[in-house]
């Protein structure tokens, strides 16, 4: 069985996708961009937009019931890896307890010129 999962608290998808969906107790979160869902625009920083696209996953999560622990898997998508480090200094403050697995990737362009973007796949 097949959940469509949407937040207001989260910005609308830029395409023909939804920000989740959940099947069989497993949420699969799309890739977040750090667009604010108020203002629809973008921190300047790659910290501050690792920040927004985690604030938005963890909006997406708690609307499906679930939050950073039940995440087992996510993906970074970074427009440039010497943005590791500050990157990563912010994703630690979200994941606390056990950590969930995890792959970086250097792109070659994000939508919307964004510097971050962020999957996270979570289990109930």
């Amino acid at each position: 069985m097949k959940k469509v999962i949407a937040t207001a608290a989260a910005p609308q998808a830029v395409g023909p996708y939804s920000q989740a969906v959940e099947a069989d107790g497993t949420v699969y979160v799309s890739g977040q961009l750090p667009i604010d869902p108020i203002s629809g625009t973008m921190p300047d920083t790659v910290a501050r937009q690792t920040e927004q696209s985690l604030l938005n996953i963890g909006a997406i999560l708690a609307e499906a019931g679930c939050s950073f622990d039940n995440v087992v898997k996510s993906t970074v998508l970074l427009d440039d890896i010497s943005n590791f480090g500050a990157m990563n200094e912010v994703y630690a403050r979200f994941f606390t307890g056990q950590m969930p697995a995890r792959v970086c990737y250097q792109v070659a362009a994000l939508p919307k010129g964004a510097k971050v973007e962020i999957d996270v796949i979570a289990v109930k």
